[in-house]
């Protein structure tokens, strides 16, 4: 399928959920993209995960109980968040360790809770993987107004959010409310989620999160330009995720996915000052420019 006949496609009325799909993997790929900024900046990448598997237990008594999934995702994610950091003030376990034990046990109790409802199967494969074409129109208008609360939130403390990422111990020295400023991030975390999974799916979500920013993070060194960079590729993915996954009949969350990796591979590879090959090819070049060095002349000769 070209362009043009995707286009063609959005614009028909018969398939009305391809443009709301669209939609809603730009948003949310734009979200998780300024918020994974955050994400990679403080190597939160396992926490980012975690928050994953613990908004799980609230979508599935959500789900079980015909209410609203992003307020129960959102209260599950903050509870287990809560506990998290109640938990984490015994010295004796590492914060690691108490994130493992929670956010994979938040993520059984969804399970459990998800099987007691009927056809729970195909809900919990939705779950999982994503439901892209049959998310409904209130959802899609619940995503619109907590990702701009999110944005908002993020610019509001952007400034304390970078200052605690940079540096914990001086912006406690400052007088930053550190831990409140993390409570606050993995409740944005949470959230960013929680409007993705529709999306994406639980299983593939912590990709939105990190890729694109980790990719953002190859190409500039400056935090301004990384925080634009990170929603830009993650808004293409998920266009170019949806136009592939249309075409070719394939997975939508699973190849919004690889769409991103593959941004983040060419990052890796041809960045301006961090890529491998660029890398290698000013090495090169310096070591053409550098004059031969002539071997010294015994004084015994």
């Amino acid at each position: 399928m070209s362009p043009v006949d995707f286009v063609g496609d959005l614009l028909n009325p018969d398939l009305a959920f391809l443009p709301r799909a669209l939609l809603m993997a730009v948003l949310c790929s734009v979200v998780c993209g300024v918020v994974g900024t955050h994400v990679v900046l403080r190597g939160m990448a396992f926490i980012g995960d975690a928050v994953a598997h613990a908004v799980f237990p609230g979508l599935a008594v959500a789900f079980v109980l015909q209410g609203s999934l992003v307020l129960g995702g959102a209260v599950a994610g903050i509870a287990t968040a809560l506990l998290v950091a109640l938990f984490a003030q015994n010295r004796r376990l590492r914060e690691d360790s108490v994130i493992g034990v929670f956010f994979v046990a938040a993520f059984a109790l969804g399970i459990v809770i998800i099987s007691t409802a009927p056809g729970y199967a195909g809900s919990l494969q939705d779950f999982l993987f994503g439901s892209i074409v049959g998310i409904p129109d209130e959802n899609v208008t619940i995503a619109v107004v907590v990702g701009l609360v999110l944005m908002t939130v993020l610019f509001a403390f952007h400034k304390e959010l970078v200052a605690v990422s940079l540096d914990r111990e001086s912006a406690r020295a400052l007088g930053l409310p550190v831990t409140r400023l993390d409570l606050l991030l993995y409740v944005v975390v949470a959230a960013a989620i929680v409007i993705s999974v529709q999306t994406i799916g639980n299983v593939l979500v912590l990709a939105l999160l990190v890729t694109p920013a980790a990719a953002a993070r190859l190409l500039t060194d400056r935090l301004g330009p990384m925080m634009l960079l990170g929603p830009v590729i993650g808004g293409g993915s998920a266009l170019v995720g949806l136009y592939l996954s249309w075409s070719l009949d394939l997975p939508v969350g699973g190849t919004i996915v690889l769409v991103a990796t593959a941004v983040f591979l060419l990052a890796w590879l041809f960045a301006p000052r961090h890529g491998v090959v660029t890398r290698a090819a000013v090495r090169r070049a310096d070591t053409s420019k550098r004059p031969p060095v002539r071997g010294r002349v015994p004084s015994g000769l």
